[in-house]
This record gives C-alpha cells, structure tokens and sequence, in this order.
C-alpha cells in the first residue's frame, strides 16, 4: 500500500487524540494544549511575558490567596443570584482543590507582567472553569457551560481582584514568615543560655570595650530579631483590608450592591481571618502601601540578619590570625587552593540574602509611587518582590539556624585570655580609682605593653584582694554594688 492510499485510509482523530482545542478570545483564535487546564489568554500572557521566568506556579501561597478569593466571590455571586447553583458548586470545588495544592502546575504566566496582573487574573479564572466544567461532565474549553468571565470573575475586575490575591496570599506568608524568625530567635537565645558563663571582650568600633559574657552576645542577637516580629505583625495587619468589590476603579460598575460585602465576609469566613473592606473603595484601589510597608519590615529583618551574620564571620575569624572566640560548623572546604581552610559559607550566603532582600524592597518603594490615577499597574513587580524576599528570608533563616546556629561552639580560653589581656578592664576599674587615674594606667599599659592588673599593682592604687573583687566576671558584665573606692 502506498504512502497516499495509507494517508486517505487514515481515521480523523478522535477528541481524545487531539493535541490541542481552539479557543478564541477578542484578538482572534489559537490553538491551546488539549491538556491544559489554563486557556487562550493564558497561553497570550505565557508568549508576551518571558521576563523573570518566575512563574505564579512558585508561589503556591499565592495561589491559595488566588483561589481563596475566587471562592469568596462565587459564595457571594451564587447569593446574589450572579451565578447558578451548579456553576458554584462547581467553581467551589475547582477552588478547594487549587487551595489544597492541585493544579498548581496550571499556572504558568510571569510573576512579572504588563496590565496590571489581568495575565494572572485570567489564568486564574481559565483554570478555575476548566476544573469546574470536568466537574460538571463537560470537556475543558466548552465554555458555554462555565465561562472564565461570566461565571468565574462574576463581579470582578482585576483591578479588585488581583490586589485581593496579594493581600490573602501575603498573609499566609506573613503567617510562615514569623515561624520561620521565631525558630531563629529560640536557636539564638539557647546559644545565650550554653553561653551564659563564657566571658569574653565587648567590642565598640571593632576596639576593645568592656567585658560581657558571650551569652549576652547571642541573647543581643536575638533581642533584636524579635523586635522585628512587631514590626512584620504590624505591617502585616494592613494585608486584611482588602477592596474587593471594588471592580474597575472602587465604584463597584458590574456588581450588584451588597455584592463588595457579602464577598469580603466569605472571604472571612473561608479563611477564618479578620479581613474587612476598606473604607473608601476608589482610594484603595490605587493604594499599595501595604506591600510597600511589609517590604519594608521585611528589609529591616534582612538588616537585622546582616547585622548578626557580620558578628559570626568576625568572631569566628582565624582560626590563628583572628579573633577565633567561637567556631561556627565547617560546612565545606574554603578553597582550591589553600589547604586547610575553612570558610564562614552559612553566615556569607544570609548576608547575600539579606542584601537581596533590600535590593527587592527599593524596587517596591519605586514602584510603591509610581500609582497613576486610579491604580498602580507595577503591583506584579511589588508582588513578586514580596513573595520572593519572604521565600529569600525563610530559606536563609533555616539554613542559619540549622547549619550554623545550632552547631556554633566557644573557645572559652581564648575569650578569657582577651579580657585579661584587655586595656579595656580599666573601665570597671574607673568608679574606683577615678578617671583620671584609669586614663593613665591604659596610656602606660598601651606604651608599655603591661597589663592593667600588674599597673593598678604597682601604682598602688588598690590591693591584689581589692582588684580581684572590682574584676570578677560577676561583677563586669551588670550594675552592682561595691564598697570599694579610694581618693583620687
């Protein structure tokens, strides 16, 4: 049988067979992966958008604030008699399962992308209907049944909806984000506790300064971490005010009234968080500050963590030629082609993060003012921005405390021998002897390279049984009382 003969025998293919479904949409037709879930805007924002090739699919919290907020206004629109008892019951369904993590791989388009997130929005609403028109015994495509406009983003507009996403999906982050800090914080403060007893030289302006304990030290480390744990809180508060009902611009054109409110409680009521409308629906729409204030704390987290992992690498410097006062964990040889040496690799990738983590945040503050009229169309940066320095902080967070933190050791003799080798004791000595007195003894130590002990000694300004008292580790590292004190 010949080539031809064997081509007209050939049988049409079956729907099943097919590789691709034609959608059409106001642009004209195109050919969509029989398979996918996402459709023909879909497959535009995939062509147009291949910028950061970060994908919605790497962000599944928001994913989550995406079906969240879908299900809160087909709750609201099947009430308000939008929408049919079928088609909710379906696009309910098609939303419980995205939020339990299916179908995350359907969401394929740039984080990063023109119009104001309306890429996003009809991936959303494509995938949403094509789940939803499965469960209702239809093919994916047969929009007839279940249309991605008419049914699913009933009532909406991006501009309503997509800020909506953010801010539920923002605070599920925010809600891990914490943990993640909080894991952090309790790591730091049980190497304050093993610490407590280990004195060592405080330091001001990389010179020697008083002594302290290295358990002060970490127990510093954590104090300042935590602190931020208001902050991020309180940013994260604003992410609750939502203007869902908004629509195009905050009048609410193509809902129905109650529409705005009834969503929003659903909304609650599915999340179980205290999300509320915001006061003046035209302002908020415009308004990203929320993304720009919890950038912001995120930032001042990131500044944080620079702050403690610079401390690691100085402290554990040497091991023979620095200051070598803790050992952090050896986590992979430090060169190609010096033997032997090991460097601070944990502490150096969280300041790589943290520096990541400040860069996104100017990118949102510059986005942050570039609102125009009635909505800021640079939201996807912002978001992606906040999405990723989260991820950025969890990750560096866990890797700090697990491959770090947690296996940090003190080379106790090494801190003791530095505080009484230290000019720096002459400042307990100060209330006693006087300043003048104290200022003589450093130059004379410095000149002479004697320690203070041996000085205070030798000048007769106060007994070996005096001094041994005045610098007892107790007696250096908190206010306390002593009935020490000569004429000078």
């Amino acid at each position: 049988m010949s080539n031809e003969e064997k081509a007209l025998r050939k049988q049409p293919e079956t729907e099943a067979e097919k590789k691709t479904r034609t959608e059409t949409d106001l642009i004209g037709s195109r050919e969509v992966p029989a398979d996918a879930y996402y459709g023909v805007q879909t497959l535009r924002g995939i062509e147009n958008y291949q910028i950061s090739k970060t994908t919605l699919a790497q962000y599944p919290r928001f994913i989550k604030g995406i079906a969240v907020t879908k299900l809160g206004a087909a709750m609201a629109n099947y009430k308000l008699g939008m929408i049919t008892s079928e088609q909710y019951e379906a696009v309910a369904f098609a939303c419980r399962e995205i939020m339990a993590g299916k179908y995350r791989d359907q969401f394929v388009v740039d984080m990063i992308q023109g119009g104001a997130g309306t890429s996003t929005n009809m991936n959303a609403n494509e995938v949403i209907a094509n789940i939803a028109l499965e469960k209702m015994g239809h093919k994916k495509g047969e929009y007839k049944y279940c249309r991605p406009h008419d049914v699913v983003n009933a009532s909406q507009s991006t501009n309503d909806a997509y800020p909506t996403f953010i801010h539920v999906g923002l605070y599920y982050t925010h809600l891990e984000l914490r943990e993640h800090l909080i894991d952090l914080i309790e790591s730091l403060r049980n190497k304050a506790d093993e610490f407590a007893d280990v004195l060592k030289m405080g330091r001001t302006q990389l010179q020697d300064a008083v002594p302290m304990t290295l358990g002060q030290t970490f127990g510093g480390f954590a104090y300042i971490l935590e602190n931020e744990l208001i902050h991020l809180d309180h940013a994260a508060e604003d992410f609750l005010t939502v203007n869902m009902g908004a629509t195009a611009i905050g009048t609410g054109i193509c809902s129905k009234p109650g529409y705005a409110a009834r969503a929003v409680k659903a909304i609650r009521e599915i999340t179980g968080f205290q999300f509320r409308l915001a006061d003046h629906l035209v302002g908020a729409t415009s308004d990203t500050s929320c993304m720009a204030n919890y950038s912001s704390a995120m930032r001042l987290v990131a500044e944080k963590l620079n702050k403690v992992c610079n401390d690691l690498r100085t402290l554990s410097s040497g091991p023979r030629c620095g200051l070598n006062e803790i050992n952090l964990p050896a986590m992979a040889p430090g060169s190609t082609i010096m033997p032997g040496k090991v460097n601070p690799v944990i502490p150096e990738v969280c300041n790589q993060v943290a520096y990541k983590v400040i860069g996104n945040d100017l990118c949102v503050a510059m986005c942050n003012q570039a609102a125009q009229m009635e909505l800021n169309a640079m939201e996807p940066v912002m978001a992606q921005c906040c999405f990723a320095s989260a991820d950025l902080l969890m990750n560096g967070m866990d890797t700090l405390r697990t491959r770090c933190v947690d296996g940090i050791t003190a080379n106790v003799d090494r801190c003791l021998k530095y505080v009484h080798d230290s000019i720096g004791i002459v400042t307990a000595l100060d209330p006693v002897i006087g300043y003048v007195n104290a200022t003589q003894i450093a130059k004379e130590a410095l000149e002479t390279g004697k320690g203070v002990y041996e000085l205070v000694i030798e000048h007769k300004l106060l007994t070996k049984e005096q001094l041994d008292i005045i610098l007892k580790p107790e007696n250096m590292i908190e206010p306390v009382a002593l009935n020490i004190r000569i004429d000078h």
